[in-house]
């Protein structure tokens, strides 16, 4: 079979023959017959053999492309098979970036220098971090400032970045980057002493366009960081960003404010904040602010500056030797200095993490952050449920202070998902039904120990039974809402609307009771008989003198504090406005249980039920001093403007309704004016006129 052999060898060598002559031609052409290099262009778009006359013409035209009559080109350039070699690629386009940069040096020594850039821009990272310390304040100005206009393609290595110091191939960070939020020029940045300078109007030629730490974080979210400044650059270089460890480090507070001013905001949030919000131990706290513990651990520095920024924008201005405009500035660079050290400590999560998210929330409410407000939320309920903090197994093991702050926080979370719910509309977070968590123990911070609980001075309240009373409250609350949204997805009928009447019915007395049990520091004195309502109670007098108190309270430093300083008369004012929030809710739902299974409702009974409300309201707004009632803040507000507004809706719609109504919702109207003024003063804003937005969020423990 020479065929088959022949096949076989068509590349090897022929051995010498002495006989020129071959034996067989065809077998002769079939050994002498080589591989055609390339095909023409024509054919291999067409995909047919080749036929050149003379194979070895790389050049010679083939018969198709002859009897076609059109050119025989072999431009085509075979490709290499495989994948393309990206590593190949970069150390091209590397060394090509390089050359580039080089032939730019070399061009830019020959021409004078440019307003844009200056001679410590070819320094190395750490001489330039040691030599332009007035031009790096802080933060990641040492990343920002050395960037100009005309530097963008100069290499990574020439920029002291903060990410330079997470490579070995770059000094460590400590060389080249400040140890905190700031050097020698924080204080004039943030200090209280200078004021807390306002933002500075961006020049065009010099370094100073790219702002301090506090002009490119001006605003949350992060994401807004130097956008306007650096969107007219072409190409930044990746490690222009730090990472997020940059951030996680100790701090000294005196970095961002003296330390004298941090101990008085600290004072003033236990004195007018805490009753309401009892989510820190105050002794452990107090002690580890003294022992300097900030300096140690990155996320008790986050918790301070998160408690501070949210009482900043929770007591009078009055309370604080500062301008508004300082207030607002400071508290915006707490939050921030917290906000950039938590976000790089999610893991593992610890109830540290969830105070200072429920803290960040009071802040962006109280700023009118609306989103960045509800993302917070969001963020301390997450975390909260993936610590378990609902289920009451999960405190097992735990040291008694922190079993304590763990409820106590849950509680006040599971209390603004409420509040939330009912008036925004939103679904409900944290159900009732998934909580075993206990209320906490009625104990103050001073009995709380890690290892033991020590007993409660008879006679003597605890501060945390306000939030365990209002934390039943928001439950029943929680309550009423599941059953509403239930029966509006699918409608009881027949024998199960009666039996959801029956439990609305029993719902409403339990609220109408919640209260009647609470020591005696919470109980209401009424200031008048509940079914009787004085003409003092209205009127432009009584306007003017409310309006005169409340400008006192917040403008006049020497005012009386204390009313605002007693802790049970504020809790009083968010326990019974909001007992009646829920009884109003529960009363509305009745009433269209009612209609729903008799097919109309006793208008006039409602309008009595809706006057009785009003009146209760009223009631319990003149019974508690107005300094307790500005101390609750904007969300107690919320509350008063949810009933009076629907209260007012009812009275315009019944044809029935008393003159007494009407008069009442008048009355709760002018009480409102006042609570829409003490809402105004807890704006820092100048330039916002104290209108509220569809979207605050009313936080529970306010």
């Amino acid at each position: 079979m020479p065929s088959a052999r022949t096949k076989k060898e068509p590349n090897s060598p022929t051995p010498p023959s002495d006989d020129p002559s071959p034996k067989d031609p065809s077998e002769n052409s079939k050994i002498k017959r080589k591989r055609q290099s390339q095909s023409c262009d024509a054919c291999r778009a067409r995909k047919v053999r080749c036929a050149r006359e003379n194979p070895d013409d790389p050049k010679g035209s083939c018969k198709h492309c002859i009897t076609l009559g059109i050119p025989c080109t072999y431009d085509y350039q075979p490709k290499k098979r495989g994948p393309p070699n990206l590593y190949l690629r970069r150390l091209q386009e590397a060394a090509a970036a390089a050359a580039a940069a080089q032939q730019e040096n070399q061009n830019g020594t020959e021409h004078p220098q440019s307003p844009g850039s200056t001679s410590q821009g070819a320094a190395s990272p750490t001489q330039s971090g040691l030599s332009s310390s007035a031009q790096v304040p802080s933060f990641l100005d040492q990343s920002l400032s050395p960037v100009s206009i005309h530097s963008a393609a100069l290499p990574p290595s020439r920029y002291p970045i903060a990410a330079d110091g997470f490579h070995s191939q770059f000094p460590p960070l400590s060389m080249s980057v400040p140890s905190s939020f700031g050097n020698s020029r924080m204080p004039e940045t943030h200090g209280i002493g200078n004021g807390v300078s306002g933002r500075s109007p961006p020049h065009t030629e010099d370094l100073s366009q790219y702002g301090s730490p506090s002009e490119q974080f001006s605003t949350y979210p992060l994401h807004n960081w130097s956008y306007k400044q650096h969107q007219a650059l072409s190409v930044l270089p990746p490690s222009a960003i730090p990472p997020l460890s940059y951030y996680y480090r100790p701090h000294r507070l005196e970095d961002v404010a003296p330390r004298d001013t941090i101990l008085l905001i600290i004072a003033l949030f236990f004195d007018f904040v805490y009753p309401l919000t009892p989510c820190v131990h105050k002794p452990s706290f107090m002690a580890d602010v003294h022992s300097r513990r900030e300096e140690r651990d990155p996320l008790f520095f986050a918790l301070v500056m998160s408690t501070v920024a949210s009482t900043l924008v929770q007591v009078p201005r009055s309370y604080l030797p500062m301008e508004r405009h300082a207030v607002r500035k400071l508290a915006q660079t707490c939050h921030e200095a917290s906000r950039h050290i938590s976000v790089a400590s999610y893991d593992p999560p610890t109830s540290m993490h969830v105070v200072i998210r429920y803290f960040d929330c009071v802040y962006h409410f109280c700023e009118g952050h609306d989103a960045t407000q509800h993302a917070a939320f969001g963020e301390a309920a997450h975390i909260a449920v993936t610590l378990r903090m609902h289920e009451e197994s999960s405190y097992e093991g735990l040291d008694l202070i922190e079993c304590e702050v763990r409820r106590r926080t849950f509680w006040l979370l599971f209390g603004a998902d409420k509040s939330m719910s009912i008036l925004l509309g939103r679904p409900i977070c944290l159900r009732d039904e998934d909580t075993t968590c206990n209320f906490p123990r009625e104990l103050d911070d001073e009995y709380i120990t890690p290892s033991a609980y020590l007993p409660q001075p008879h006679g003597k309240t605890a501060i945390v039974s306000g939030l365990n009373y209002i934390s039943r409250i928001f439950a029943l609350l929680g309550e009423i809402l599941v059953r509403i949204r239930v029966d509006k997805r699918s409608p009881p009928q027949g024998q199960f609307l009666t039996a959801r009447l029956e439990e609305v019915q029993a719902l409403h007395s339990r609220i109408v009771s919640a209260l009647a049990h609470a020591p005696e520091p919470l109980r209401l004195k009424h200031a008048h008989s509940q079914t009787h309502l004085p003409a003092e109670y209205g009127g432009a007098g009584f306007r003017q003198a409310a309006f005169t108190e409340v400008k006192d309270f917040f403008d006049n430093p020497n005012a009386s504090r204390a009313n605002a300083l007693n802790p049970f008369l504020v809790m009083q004012a968010n326990l019974y406005v909001t007992q009646q929030l829920v009884r109003f809710v529960i009363e509305q739902y009745r009433d269209e249980l009612i209609t729903s299974l008799q097919g109309s409702v006793d208008e006039r009974r409602v309008a009595e039920d809706r006057e009785a409300v009003a009146s209760d309201l009223l009631n319990i707004l003149h019974s508690i001093p107005i300094q307790s009632i500005a101390t609750n803040g904007p969300s107690l507000v919320h509350k008063v403007r949810f009933v009076a507004s629907t209260l007012l809706d009812a009275v315009r719609k019944a044809e029935t309704a008393p003159v007494s109504a009407a008069r009442a919702h008048a009355f709760l109207w002018d009480f409102l004016s006042i609570l829409s003024e003490i809402e105004r003063n807890y704006l820092l804003d100048d330039d916002r006129d104290g209108a509220t937005t569809d979207t605050g969020m009313p936080l529970m423990g306010n």
